[in-house]
């Protein structure tokens, strides 16, 4: 039986999105800690033992720890994220990787992953459908010459309906944590989303679209862009905390179409479908498609929060107990993705212009 690995969670949420699915037989068996902030930030409780912690640095000191998970506010994040690597954690976990360095200065990313590789230290994102087997399986059509042919355009979408106490109170409208608002947050994703359709290939320039939403302390609500490449790409999002839930991406090419609506978290938790259609035409009449779109449906054993904590405890072991090199690969993800996110909001500063994306 493989040895477990043991994962702390530094969080502010009272809820980790992993808790019900940890003990799960499929993956290697992670165990789970849970530092919740209760009403004192210096609180912290272990809830699988019942053990509180009087600090996050008590929980980082806890020799039984071998990886951390810290989605924190960004200003938290970077400090812990840098303790656990002095500590002698290997591996750290966080949702959208640059918000532990404020989410406004690329060069910032920089300075903080030079400062992670000098403790043999390494960051994964928090990017659950990533680990869902649909994913591998819509790469593979992309990079289908016959049924995809060459990509041209991507549109993606996510957004959700905050509730009032959310839009007053939660970190990512809070300009001195999580500044970038609906653009760092629902936006990260398309983004992302993007450069996966895109196999990472960074745009050229990006075009803020005008009329983006803010509240009164000025962090976005609701914002959408236009990502232009100079050998004929296009792609737009629109990302937002004032719509209903939609999360979809449209990827388009010179011979086929994909499209999906849950691209994030899935409609159901034991699969999740897309539709395609290839060199598509009418009928004699005109009346119908020919041949029509197909519905694709993977079943996963496993829920990609399950996959992703188990490709995340791998990683762990690989380096803390087999010395193996970090990986180079999510953060140059999250350095372009970054550097998208950054463009973005320059243009919305410059009143809209086109900013130029130099990777």
């Amino acid at each position: 039986m493989a040895r477990e690995s043991a994962l702390q969670i530094l969080t502010c949420r009272r809820a980790s999105p992993l808790k019900h699915h940890h003990r799960r037989p499929e993956p290697p068996p992670i165990f789970e800690k849970k530092a919740q902030r209760l009403s004192s930030p210096l609180t912290a409780l272990d809830s699988s033992s019942g053990r509180a912690y009087g600090s996050y640095e008590e929980v980082l000191d806890d020799p039984k720890i071998e990886a951390a998970y810290i989605p924190l506010a960004d200003e938290l994040a970077r400090a812990r994220g840098l303790a656990a690597a002095e500590k002698g954690k290997p591996l750290c976990l966080l949702e959208k990787p640059t918000r532990c360095v404020v989410l406004c200065r690329i060069g910032s990313i920089l300075r903080f992953a030079a400062q992670l590789i000098r403790f043999q230290f390494k960051f994964h994102g928090y990017y659950l459908w990533m680990h869902h087997p649909r994913t591998a399986k819509m790469k593979e059509l992309l990079m289908d010459p016959t049924r995809f042919g060459q990509l041209r355009t991507v549109n993606s979408i996510f957004t959700f309906a905050a509730d009032p106490d959310f839009l007053e109170n939660d970190i990512r409208v809070k300009p001195d944590l999580d500044a970038h608002g609906a653009l760092g947050d629902a936006g990260w994703y398309c983004i992302r989303a993007i450069l996966w359709a895109t196999d990472y290939q960074l745009p050229n320039r990006a075009i803020a679209l005008r009329n983006p939403i803010l509240n009164t302390a000025g962090v976005i609500l609701a914002c959408g862009s236009s990502l232009i490449w100079d050998d004929g790409k296009v792609a737009t999002f629109h990302c937002s905390f004032l719509s209903h839930l939609t999360m979809e991406i449209t990827a388009l090419g010179t011979k086929g179409t994909l499209h999906l609506s849950d691209f994030i978290i899935p409609y159901e938790e034991s699969s999740a479908e897309f539709s395609f259609s290839s060199n598509a035409g009418f009928d004699e009449l005109v009346t119908r498609w020919d041949p029509m779109p197909s519905k694709h449906v993977v079943a996963t054993e496993s829920p990609q929060e399950v996959r992703m904590v188990a490709e995340f405890a791998r990683l762990a072991a690989g380096i803390k107990r087999s010395g193996l090199e970090p990986e180079r690969k999510w953060p140059e993800i999250t350095r372009k993705t970054q550097l998208v996110l950054d463009a973005v909001k320059a243009s919305i500063g410059k009143g809209f212009e086109a900013v130029e994306i130099v990777g």
